[in-house]
Parts: C-alpha cells; sequence; structure tokens
C-alpha cells in the first residue's frame, strides 16, 4: 500500500471531516477540503479546528513520506483570514528535514490564493515503518 493511500484511509478522524492528502512527494505533501456547512462555528465561518485537521494531515504526510512513523510533538497556528461555506481549502506541508526532529511549515490557502494560515511543527521519528508489516 502506498503511503498516500494509507493516510488518506487510516487516518479515520480526518477522513470523516473531508479532508484528504491529494500529492506527496519527499519531504512534501498537499491536502484539501471544501469547507461545507458541519465545518463552520457560531460565528458562521469555518471552525479552527477543522482548519488545523486539514494542515495536520498534511504535516503527517510530509513527516512521515519517507515511510518511518513519524509524530507530531509540536505545532503552533496562525490565522489569518476567515474560511466560509463552500471554500475549496489547500494545506501544503514542506520538511525541514533532521534525522530524528523534522521541522514543518504548512501554509493553507483559499480558492483565491489568500492565505487562510501557517502552521509551523515538529515531530519525532521512530525507529519502525509507518506501514505495518503484514
Amino acid at each position: 500500500m502506498e503511503i498516500i493511500d494509507y493516510l488518506n484511509k487510516y487516518d479515520r478522524f480526518a477522513a470523516s471531516t473531508g479532508v484528504q492528502v491529494v500529492e506527496m512527494g519527499d519531504g512534501f505533501a498537499r491536502a484539501e477540503m471544501t469547507v461545507a456547512e458541519k465545518h463552520l462555528n457560531g460565528a458562521q465561518v469555518c471552525q479552527g479546528g477543522a482548519i488545523f485537521t486539514l494542515a495536520d494531515l498534511a504535516f503527517a504526510a510530509a513527516v512521515n513520506s519517507g515511510g518511518v512513523m513519524t509524530v507530531g510533538t509540536t505545532n503552533n497556528i496562525t490565522f489569518i483570514r476567515s474560511a466560509v461555506e463552500g471554500d475549496r481549502l489547500t494545506a501544503v506541508a514542506r520538511v525541514e528535514d533532521h534525522h530524528k526532529l523534522p521541522f514543518c511549515e504548512i501554509k493553507v490557502t483559499n480558492q483565491r490564493g489568500e492565505l487562510v494560515c501557517m502552521v509551523t511543527g515538529s515531530a519525532y521519528r521512530r525507529r519502525q515503518p509507518l506501514i505495518p508489516e503484514p
């Protein structure tokens, strides 16, 4: 099974929110979601946790792109503008690699290319494969 397929299938929470990894490379990932009514908060804009879930899945894909189990240790999110129902959001994650402690920057934009938020995160690389062997 490819890593992208593994993450889209087994990150059950992200899948349940409509978030999906659409592209991966070495230390790179792109994930997307369309803001639906279920993502809205009381202010009628996309709930921050939904946007973070999108960024977090891109982060997971980027830091795990080498196939070694890598888990997040810290994340920081800064919201720049709101997203509304119907917006198509894209998170692009790029890793500054380190053999044990990779650092990642994730930019979330809307369909007009406007920056919605910035996320930075670091992770810890374990000594096991991401995809369990049968």
